[in-house]
């Protein structure tokens, strides 16, 4: 990780309650996955709940231009809230948790997560799944910047998250 410029965090996470829109989709169909978006935010102001941090995708299982990724398209709120369906009302796991905050454009990312899995595993990390490999118990993306104040996406700042098993041992720093 060092060629980009900084390492990634051991960070401890609190649960975080959120509503979002599930989604099953691959990167041919990505547009799809980015209007959520702007759904989820209506629903939002509908409801006259505000946003409580940056909005972000949750992945379950990731695909490729192919296969099917699934996922949620969410935004965190400051207590929990009944959904209606559509948006569903979850949170995130409490835990450990491995970030890093990428600067530039999303596209980018995708090279980003085998190079943050590569040194995860150089480092001794354990991710954390959903009762099987292959199914993620914790894994997002929140996009910090807002596209209305920044249009640049090589402007922008994103921070990736995996949860890691509470018993990884590992020299990483954390974030103070």
């Amino acid at each position: 990780m060092t060629s980009l410029g900084n390492e990634p965090l051991l960070q401890e996470r609190k649960e975080q309650p959120y509503v979002s829109i599930s989604i099953k989709a691959t990167l041919k169909e990505w547009g799809k996955v980015n209007a959520l978006l702007p759904e989820v935010f209506g629903w939002l102001a509908k409801n006259r709940i505000a946003p409580a941090g940056a909005p972000f995708f949750r992945y379950w299982v990731t695909g490729d231009q192919n296969r099917e990724f699934d996922l949620e398209v969410g935004v965190p709120v400051s207590e929990p809230v009944e959904g209606d369906g559509r948006v569903k009302a979850g949170a995130t796991y409490a835990g450990k948790y491995l970030t890093y905050l990428h600067h530039g454009h999303p596209d980018q990312l995708e090279h980003l997560h085998n190079e943050m899995m590569a040194w995860a595993a150089q480092h001794g990390m354990a991710f954390k799944w959903q009762g099987r490999e292959g199914v993620w118990s914790g894994f997002y993306q929140f996009y910090l910047t807002n596209p209305a104040e920044e249009p640049d996406l090589n402007r922008w700042k994103t921070e990736i998250a995996y949860q890691v098993k509470d018993d990884t041992v590992c020299q990483v720093p954390h974030e103070h």
